[in-house]
């Protein structure tokens, strides 16, 4: 009797680190953070300014005092009341639609375009396939048919 040798802990990671699903999603979590300093510029280059036109350019100096009154330090603290700071909350919100709308535009839909073209090709070439199977068995019935037909005829005649 052999024995079967377990595997080693070592060969079970190895193992896991060579799926494929890891490997894509450690790109992905690369690709991630450098597409995040860009949406982090796009967010400072172009929209605070657009903002700034109406207001001011940084969006976290937007705040409202629920509980006055609201006195700042020398340090940026809020020494009394309560502030709600919704400029910073507004400038995440923009960044995180700004990510998903270019997310969604330049990769998830021209990719589901793609897929859907791939697929209409897969549906036409196994539907053409069908058109031809159907038509060569409707082919040879009719062959069948006809050598029937003749056969039955022949045996008719003496």
């Amino acid at each position: 009797m052999s024995e079967k040798k377990e595997p080693s802990v070592l060969d079970g990671f190895k193992a896991f680190l060579m799926r494929g699903n890891v490997v894509d999603l450690a790109v992905a979590v690369v690709i991630g953070a450098a597409f995040t300093n860009i949406v982090n510029s796009v967010v400072k280059g172009v929209i605070n300014p657009l903002v700034g036109a109406i207001g001011t350019k940084n969006l976290d100096s937007y705040s409202s005092c629920v509980k006055g009154p609201c006195e700042k330090a020398a340090d940026g603290t809020y020494t009394s009341g309560v502030m709600i700071l919704w400029g910073s909350v507004l400038g995440a919100t923009l960044s995180f639609v700004i990510t998903a709308a270019v997310v969604y535009f330049l990769m998830v839909l021209p990719m589901s375009k793609y897929l859907a073209r791939q697929e209409a090709r897969r549906k036409a070439k196994e539907g053409a396939h069908e058109i031809i199977e159907v038509t060569e068995l409707e082919v040879l019935k009719e062959i069948r048919d006809e050598l029937v037909a003749q056969r039955g005829s022949g045996r008719n005649e003496p």
